[in-house]
């Protein structure tokens, strides 16, 4: 039967031979540091944007959905769309007309964006989303009214005014007080009525971010716009009814309008606010299992260096071995021994790894402005792999060791 020395014991030695190379040790670990930490880092961020893309898109409200011309399957260059796709029709009043009819939906109303500079008294910025809706375009995208007020009917005609995001308004005004005054968009002169915040959005391009909006008719009398890509319905289903009904009976109308016959392909593109989590669910996985690839070359480094760092210990405590051979050590404990030193070497670089990990996600909360504590399953994750690096890249030293003979050990010098 083999004997096992007692754990602590044998960690005890382990430390002390860290202790005895303290320089060689850290050079051992750094690899296993490095890779845990972007592990735990990348795990909170994914956690942490997934976490705001849900709490965004409860802010702006599940019944919420949209018709584009184009979404999926296309690429960005519309010379290279497919014939099918490039006939397709924009779209137009009456297809969001026939959409309020609809008993299922609550809301249809054709809006634009147009990407526009803000600028006032020699200020101004880069360039920025500017919507142009109703006075219901909160309700759509979610937001807080701070100051002011929204579109009356009147203006919604093409009165030249508009609401600023409250970042673009400290951007242009600082301490002045916005309201009433007047902010130039791409040249056009417009009057502020109200502020208003945006939920958080970490997925808006730099200097792309959403100022503001103005009315429907206003965007689209004043400014240039894309009718292929800038054009889109926003559309809300009736409290209550699911969004797969309520997909079908737009799929339904919209096919109606357009005369599309059975069998016909559809010339438009419903976006529901599950099918952006699930592109940008997909973008996140990605970019995670790019990180644990590139995590996993680091792991694989200081694996291979626990592997460098055990053979020179092995070789340094060659009369060590014989001398506890001698005295009845077995294979066993001589092979556990030497596992448990690995284990610990690697243990304490996962544990390293963890404190730069949460130390990474402390920097991420105040950095990009997410909620990014680090999970407890990627500290446990991160616990075990170390131990098991420790283990499998200890064993060929660590088996060298236990098969030594113990006569020519105590010969070594």
């Amino acid at each position: 039967m083999v004997r096992v020395p007692n754990l602590l014991e044998v960690v005890d030695i382990a430390l002390g031979a860290i202790r005895a190379n303290k320089l060689r040790s850290a050079l051992t670990i750094l690899g296993v540091v490095i890779g845990v930490a972007t592990v735990m880092t990348v795990a909170s961020m994914v956690q942490g944007i997934r976490g705001q893309i849900l709490n965004a898109i409860e802010v702006a409200g599940p019944q919420v959905f949209y018709v584009l011309r184009y979404f999926s399957q296309t690429p960005l260059d519309p010379d290279r769309l497919p014939y099918h796709l490039r006939i397709r029709p924009i779209l137009h009043a009456r297809d969001a007309a026939a959409l309020r009819e609809l008993p299922q939906i609550s809301y249809a109303q054709l809006w634009l964006q147009i990407f526009a500079r803000l600028d006032r008294a020699g200020i101004r910025t880069q360039t920025m989303i500017v919507y142009g809706g109703d006075e219901r375009f909160m309700e759509i995208l979610g937001g807080t009214l701070l100051r002011g007020r929204l579109f009356s009917r009147a203006e919604l005609t093409g009165e030249n005014v508009i609401v600023l995001e409250e970042q673009a308004a400290d951007r242009l005004f600082g301490q002045l007080d916005p309201i009433g005054q007047t902010v130039r968009v791409n040249g056009q002169p417009l009057r502020v009525i109200g502020i208003y915040q945006k939920p958080a959005n970490i997925f808006e391009p730099p200097g792309q971010q959403n100022a503001g909006a103005v009315p429907y008719q206003t965007a689209r009398e004043k400014f240039r716009y894309n009718e292929s890509y800038d054009l889109f319905i926003a559309v809300k289903a009736k409290q209550g009814v699911a969004i797969p009904v309520a997909k079908d009976a737009v799929t339904s109308a919209l096919r109606r309008v357009r005369n599309l016959r059975p069998g016909t392909p559809n010339t438009f593109d419903l976006v529901t606010q599950d099918q952006i989590l699930d592109v940008i669910g997909k973008f996140t996985g990605y970019f995670f299992l790019a990180m644990v690839t590139l995590s996993s070359v680091a792991l694989m480094v200081g694996g291979i260096g626990v592997m460098a760092i055990m053979m020179v210990s092995v070789t340094d405590r060659t009369r060590e071995i014989g001398l506890r051979k001698a005295i009845g050590a077995t294979r066993g404990e001589i092979l556990w021994q030497f596992l448990v030193e690995a284990a610990t070497l690697t243990l304490l670089g996962g544990l390293l790894g963890i404190v730069v990990g949460l130390a990474a996600g402390e920097l991420l909360k105040s950095v990009m402005g997410i909620d990014a504590d680090v999970p407890l399953w990627s500290a446990a994750l991160a616990c075990a792999v170390s131990i098991g690096i420790g283990l499998v890249f200890g064993l060929y030293p660590a088996n060298r060791a236990a098969r030594m003979d113990p006569v020519e050990a105590l010969r070594h010098e």
